[in-house]
């Protein structure tokens, strides 16, 4: 058990997705500004089997779910916050054989939406491989979501 809950409910959080599992990703950082998720190289994340460059798509999935689980770093309690609204600019290709992580933030939350923004980076920040923008619908904690992720995610039986 972790003594930050913010990142025990970011684990959980991404623990209870397959293909996050799938993916291998990881929580990498948690802060109050928000949270980053490693995506490891892998061949299963391959786009270009010559150059050995990431497929976007693995790219969009580990943005859409770092923007995802920010909400955690804003909400004082779990909330089923489905993706309303994805938008990715790609920068630049990912370098082969490397991590690539993911940073996300909730720069306004309102009663029914949640606005994240964030970029995707190798080895530095300051050089992103992709930026994006992201909105959230709040369901609230008690909305008729899936019961079975938010009994996981909050750590229940």
């Amino acid at each position: 058990m972790s003594d930050n809950p913010v990142l025990e409910r970011a684990q959980r959080f991404l623990t209870a997705l397959r293909h996050c599992q799938v993916l291998g990703m990881k929580v990498h950082q948690v802060s109050p500004e928000g949270l980053t998720l490693c995506l490891p190289y892998s061949t299963q994340i391959i786009g270009n089997p010559e150059t050995g460059v990431i497929h976007g798509g693995a790219i969009t999935t580990l943005m859409d779910t770092t923007c995802g689980i920010s909400t955690v770093c804003v909400l004082p309690e779990f909330e089923i916050c489905p993706t309303l609204d994805l938008r990715i600019d790609y920068m630049r290709p990912a370098e082969p054989h490397k991590d690539v992580y993911g940073f996300a933030e909730c720069y306004r939350v309102t009663e029914n939406i949640i606005f994240t923004r964030g970029y995707a980076y190798q080895d530095d920040p300051s050089e992103p491989i992709a930026h994006v923008v992201g909105a959230f619908m709040r369901m609230g904690k008690g909305a008729q979501g899936d019961r079975d992720l938010k009994r996981n995610i909050q750590g229940g039986a």
